[in-house]
């Protein structure tokens, strides 16, 4: 055998046992067994859902919901009842800073499109907030009808409210904005409570009050665009080899499905490989703009087989009985 031919079987030798470590070392079917239930998170507790078709940024979402199937408003106390009593492990909920230094829990930028008041909840304190009308501009028929007026009063709830009300459940923070220094409010205000409940928090949101918070508490769980770069890119990069970059490391990870299978090791691998550094997997509808959830049985059939990762819905109460039997 010629130099040259030796050479070359050595490199496809060689070729071929990368191949063969890069598939064993991602293969989901050998790895440990993942025996839990999937994490399911209820997107604003149990909230009234709309068609996705055409929505854009300023879409009001409230002028085109369903017909209404159940009687609670997103963001509310009683909505996030509801939504831990149907099965939710985790609910995700809104804020927004208020004129006298609080949080509201509230979604939209501005009240014009839900309330009966005008304007962004900074204008507002929290006792002036109490006093709208959260579900006066909810209608299923093009305005119609507004099933939902003059029954949202005192509903729009304080984060202090919501996190006395539920001590021990766990929560995803939404900051809907960009401004740092909501951040870094956000962080003094996590700092005062229980370590115990500061355990139960996750913050997601923009990278600038994001990367404040996180600066102030660098214990507490977040993600933002930036972050899920930082971690995503590098694993794409290397994950093959097993390495874990050091930016997944005790965060959350939201995936739309539509990338999730080109992940090195998913689903079984990869999670098992996030479980080990503190970080969870939550996985979206679509390609993850809208906040788009697995919101029926059919959406379901999309998930890998005996997929135990989180899962980000729109209708807990559809979902949790599907999964968990509730």
């Amino acid at each position: 055998m010629t130099v040259k031919r030796k050479f070359w079987k050595r490199i496809i030798t060689v070729f071929v046992l990368l191949i063969i470590f890069v598939y064993l070392n991602n293969s989901s079917y050998i790895t440990k067994e993942r025996a839990n239930d999937p994490i399911l998170l209820a997107h604003r507790g149990m909230a009234q859902t709309f068609s996705m078709e055409g929505i854009e940024g300023n879409t009001c979402t409230a002028q085109r919901i369903y017909e209404p199937e159940h009687p609670y408003l997103e963001n509310t106390i009683p909505s996030m009842e509801a939504a831990f009593e149907a099965g939710a492990d985790v609910v995700e909920l809104d804020i927004r800073p208020t004129k006298d230094g609080q949080f509201a829990v509230f979604h939209d930028w501005t009240l014009d499109c839900r309330t009966d008041v005008k304007g962004e909840p900074k204008l507002y304190t929290m006792a002036e907030l109490k006093q709208i009308d959260i579900g006066y501009g909810y209608t299923a028929d093009e305005g119609k009808t507004f099933p939902f007026r003059g029954k949202g009063i005192g509903l729009m709830p304080s984060l202090d409210e919501v996190l006395k009300h539920f001590p021990d459940k766990e929560f995803l923070i939404h900051i809907k904005s960009n401004e740092a220094g909501e951040g870094i409010q956000l962080a003094d205000y996590i700092a005062a409570l229980p370590k115990s409940q500061q355990q139960q928090l996750t913050v997601y949101g923009g990278d600038a009050p994001i990367q404040a918070l996180k600066t102030k508490m660098p214990e507490i769980p977040v993600m933002s665009k930036a972050t899920l770069k930082s971690c995503l890119l590098p694993y794409i990069g290397i994950g093959w080899t097993g390495y874990i970059p050091k930016a997944c490391k005790n965060t959350q990870i939201h995936i739309p499905e539509n990338i999730a299978p080109w992940l090195w090791g998913w689903p079984n691998k990869m999670l098992n490989r996030m479980d080990s550094v503190d970080t969870r997997v939550m996985m979206v509808a679509g390609n993850g703009t809208w906040s788009e959830g697995f919101d029926t049985e059919q959406d379901l059939k999309r998930l890998p087989g005996q997929y135990t990762g989180g899962i980000w819905t729109n209708r807990i109460d559809v979902i949790a009985p599907v999964i968990k039997g509730h």
